[in-house]
């Protein structure tokens, strides 16, 4: 029977995040999402703030909140480089929260008050971090 798996490693510059076998591994593309399956054509693309879904050779799925950061597909290996990458479980909820209710407060307050000198791009970037986390969490 013909292998149907493939190695994923998902690092950050703090730690390797992830390091095992998948038959499927979801990822959020910047010009949209995609799937990667064994003997998939070698590829290098930039990621987006997403979920990362991971589907083991037993059929378990595994989900991580991701920054954005690039995938290399090669050889039936799947790396992933990313400046942060949480797992569902490891996603402290309440911060996420926060940090949401924050980044909506200084949209609003931006949006209220002309000179405030609140950097809208960042705050944005920030809201869609948070909910993304949260999604992620299953919230």
């Amino acid at each position: 029977m013909a292998e149907k798996k493939f190695q994923v490693e998902i690092v950050t510059p703090r730690r390797t995040v992830f390091q095992g076998e998948a038959t499927l591994i979801a990822l959020p593309g910047v010009v949209g999402p995609f799937q990667v399956l064994v003997h998939h054509a070698p590829l290098l693309t930039a990621l987006e703030v997403g979920n990362i879904r991971i589907v083991s050779p037993e059929g378990k799925e595994e989900h991580f909140a991701t920054s954005g950061g690039f995938v290399e597909v090669r050889n039936n290996v799947v790396t992933v480089i990313a400046e942060t990458v949480e797992p569902s479980a490891e996603i402290d909820i309440e911060r996420a929260r926060r940090a949401r209710d924050r980044a909506e407060q200084r949209i609003v307050q931006a949006r209220t008050t002309p000179g405030s000198g609140i950097d809208t791009a960042r705050a944005h970037a920030a809201l869609a971090r948070s909910i993304n986390r949260l999604k992620t969490a299953g919230i």
